[in-house]
Order: C-alpha cells, then structure tokens, then sequence
C-alpha cells in the first residue's frame, strides 16, 4: 500500500530553489557573454562570415 512522503522542510526547499537559481544565473551569463563576444568580433572560438553587399 503506498505511504505518502513526509512534507520538506522549508529550509530544504528554498535550499535546492537557491542552488537552482545559482545555475541559471551562471549559463545566462556564459550566454551572454559568448554572445557579446560574437557581435563584437571578439570571439576566438567561433568564425562568424559577414555577408558583403556586390555594388553593380
């Protein structure tokens, strides 16, 4: 017969909230960051190829 779990505490919630976030919060920055290197020009790990416009 299934026995319902025990309730969490709030400390342990807002616990594995805060490491969760904390996460987020470092990719949201590598993110960023990688992004403003590109539109910048100065990434080195990545080759970005500009379309230049033909004049006829």
């Amino acid at each position: 017969m299934a026995v319902p779990k025990k309730r969490t505490s709030r400390s342990k919630k807002r616990i594995r909230k805060n490491i969760w976030k904390r996460k987020t919060y470092w990719i949201a920055l590598k993110a960023f960051s990688l992004a403003k290197a590109i539109s910048t020009g100065e990434s080195k790990g990545f080759f970005l190829v500009r379309q230049t416009k033909i004049n006829k």
